[in-house]
C-alpha cells in the first residue's frame, strides 16, 4: 500500500509548498482537486487542458518531488437540478479529459443527487415514508441518475478512463455499499468506490465490514477519521447540521487519523482493505477543524506508516 494526500488538505498553501511537504513526509502520491466543491487552489483546469507545456511542467514538478498522481478529484453534484448542475457536469467532464491527457487512470467524484420531479433543489431521500418519497426515489434513479451515469461512463471510456471512483457520502444517491452496487450493476464496472471510512462511521456502518462488501470494487481510498461525541451523539443522534466550525456542539466531527479510531483500528482497516483485494494508495484528507492542517497531515502520515501493509520500498538517495 502507498501513502498519499488530497492536496485540499493543505488548501491555503501554494502548490510548491504542498509538494515540499509531500517530499518531506516521503509521500508516494498526491490527489489534486480540479473544481466543483473544491476551489481548486492548486490547478487551473482550463489552462491544463489547453497547454501541453503546463501539463509537462506539472509532471516535472511531481517527478522532482518524488510523488505521482493517484487521481484527479472533481467531487460535486452534476445532477443538481439548479444552475450548479450544468457547471458541475462540465467540470466533471473536463477533469476526466485531463486525466486522460495526463495518463491518470482514476477520477474521484460523487454520484450526484437529483431533486424530486419538477424541483429546483437536490433532495437526498433517506426514508421510505411518507409514501410520496418512494416515487421520488424511483424517479431519481430511473429517470435521472442511471441515464446520466450511463452517458458519463461512455464518455470516460471513450477517453480511456475506466475507473470513476465514487465517494460514499451523505447527500448523494450513492452513499453506502448497497447503493454503490446498485449503480455499478446498472452502468458497469467503470464505477467503483472511493472508499472513505469517515462517512460510513457517522452514518452508522462499520467500514471493516463494508470493505468486505465492496470486494473488487474499491478503486481508491481516502484516509479520514470521524469522532462521535459520546454525550452529544447519545443526546441528539448523528443527524447533524451544526456548522463544521462549531465543532464543540456537533455530535460528530471529522478528525485527524487516530483521534476518532485508534492505531489498532487503522491496522484492522488496512487488513480489511487487503482482504478485499485493495493494495494501493490511502490518500489523506485532512478536514479536522481542531488541528492545524500541516500538523494533522504529519500525524496522519506517522500513523499510516505504522499501520499500512506491503508499502513499496523507496529508493535510497
Amino acid at each position: 500500500m502507498k501513502i498519499g494526500m488530497n492536496t485540499d488538505s493543505l488548501a491555503s498553501l501554494p502548490f510548491d509548498q504542498v509538494l515540499g511537504h509531500a517530499a518531506r513526509l516521503k509521500l508516494d502520491m498526491i490527489e489534486i482537486c480540479c473544481g466543483n466543491w473544491s476551489t481548486a487552489p492548486h490547478i487551473d483546469l482550463g489552462k491544463m487542458l489547453d497547454s501541453d507545456k503546463a501539463r509537462a511542467e506539472l509532471k516535472a514538478k511531481l517527478r522532482d518531488h518524488g510523488v505521482s498522481l493517484s487521481a484527479l478529484n472533481c467531487s460535486g453534484n452534476p445532477l443538481d437540478p439548479g444552475p450548479n448542475g450544468k457547471k458541475h457536469d462540465q467540470v466533471t467532464r473536463d477533469t476526466i479529459k485531463l486525466a486522460s491527457l495526463m495518463g491518470v487512470e482514476r477520477v474521484v467524484m460523487m454520484s450526484g443527487c437529483p431533486g424530486a420531479p419538477g424541483s429546483q433543489h437536490a433532495n437526498w431521500i433517506t426514508v421510505e415514508w411518507p409514501a410520496e418519497v418512494r416515487e421520488w426515489l424511483r424517479w431519481q434513479w430511473d429517470e435521472a441518475l442511471v441515464p446520466y451515469w450511463k452517458d458519463l461512463v461512455k464518455y470516460a471510456n471513450n477517453l480511456g478512463i475506466r475507473k470513476l471512483c465514487l465517494e460514499l457520502h451523505g447527500f448523494q444517491n450513492v452513499y453506502n455499499v448497497r447503493t454503490l452496487h446498485k449503480l455499478r450493476d446498472a452502468v458497469g464496472e467503470t464505477v467503483g468506490a472511493n472508499f472513505d471510512p469517515s462517512h460510513l462511521m457517522w452514518m452508522g456502518a462499520d467500514p471493516l465490514v463494508a470493505a468486505r462488501g465492496l470486494k473488487g470494487a474499491i478503486y481508491h481510498v481516502h484516509a479520514k477519521d470521524t469522532r462521535i461525541d459520546p454525550l452529544l451523539g447519545a443526546t441528539n443522534g448523528v443527524i447533524e447540521n451544526q456548522l463544521g466550525s462549531n465543532w464543540q456542539e456537533r455530535s460528530w466531527n471529522y478528525v485527524t487519523l487516530g483521534y476518532g479510531h485508534g492505531e489498532q483500528w487503522w491496522g484492522s482497516f488496512c487488513a480489511a482493505l487487503a482482504a478485499a483485494g485493495y493494495d494501493d494508495v490511502l490518500s489523506i484528507e485532512h478536514e479536522d477543524m481542531m488541528m492545524p492542517p500541516v500538523e494533522g497531515v504529519e500525524k496522519s502520515v506517522a500513523l499510516l506508516e505504522r499501520t499500512i501493509v506491503n508499502r513499496p520500498r523507496r529508493p535510497v538517495n
